[in-house]
Order: structure tokens, then sequence, then C-alpha cells
């Protein structure tokens, strides 16, 4: 079985916050960029939490008992975030995936985001080695 690692399929154009953005832009940001959450960064690019759609249903919440400002990412991000690093073997990140339901993970190296890893990337990378897999098996009949 061939390893690969994390680095050789994440995505690296991410749609990023820091924890000072309206969060109300921010939503809309999710909303029109149709994406169910985005990593929370500091000025240097560290990974400091995550926004997503279940923290903005607060929001929705609070706007059926008060009619206020909203405030900022940092209010509702979550800043305890599962991380992947861009060296982790993708069959080692599949089974992280199976055992642990998540959508997708952030790619830190040394603190900074440097990408992010979704189920459908791991998928694309079995795809490939699959394919190629199985033209050798047809091959050699």
């Amino acid at each position: 079985m061939k390893s690969v690692k994390v680095g050789d399929y994440m995505a690296t154009q991410l749609v990023t916050f820091h924890r000072d953005d309206n969060v109300v832009k921010a939503m809309g940001e999710l909303l029109d960029k149709k994406i169910s959450g985005a990593p929370v960064v500091d000025s240097e690019g560290n990974l400091v939490g995550i926004l997503s759609e279940v923290d903005l249903m607060e929001i929705v919440i609070q706007d059926s008992y008060y009619d206020e400002s909203m405030g900022i990412v940092a209010d509702y991000m979550q800043p305890d975030v599962d991380v992947v690093d861009p060296d982790t073997d993708i069959y080692t990140l599949a089974e992280r995936f199976h055992k642990e339901h998540r959508r997708r993970y952030p790619v830190v190296k040394n603190g900074r985001l440097v990408g992010q890893i979704s189920r459908r990337d791991v998928l694309r990378a079995a795809r490939g080695f699959l394919m190629h897999s199985d033209r050798k098996t047809r091959g050699t009949r």
C-alpha cells in the first residue's frame, strides 16, 4: 500500500477569520462560500480556533431572546481544535476520520495553519490509488 502524506492532498487556499472579525459578516462569508466552518488565525497565521455552523447557532438562539449586536468571532469560535500534521499518512488519517466522525481537520506545522484536509480529499487520494491498483490487477490477468 502506498504511503502518502496529508500535505500532498490538503487544500491551501482557505477562508480564514481573525478573532476580532464581526461574527455576522463571518456567517455571511461561510454562507456565500458554501462552507460549514473555517479556521481562526492570529496575525502571524497561527491557528487559534475554528468557527463552524454549529457555533453560529448561538447567534440564532441569542437573536430570539435579545435584540442587540452579536459580537466578534472570538465570542463564538472553539479555541480547542484537533489538528493534523502535514506529514501524517493519508491512511492513518482515514482511520482517524472514521473513528472521530469529523468533516475536516486544520493542518498545522509548528503552530501555523498551512492547510486543511477533508474526508473528500482523503477519498480523492484513495480513488487515485485504487484506480492505479485496479489497472495493475487487470493488466496481470
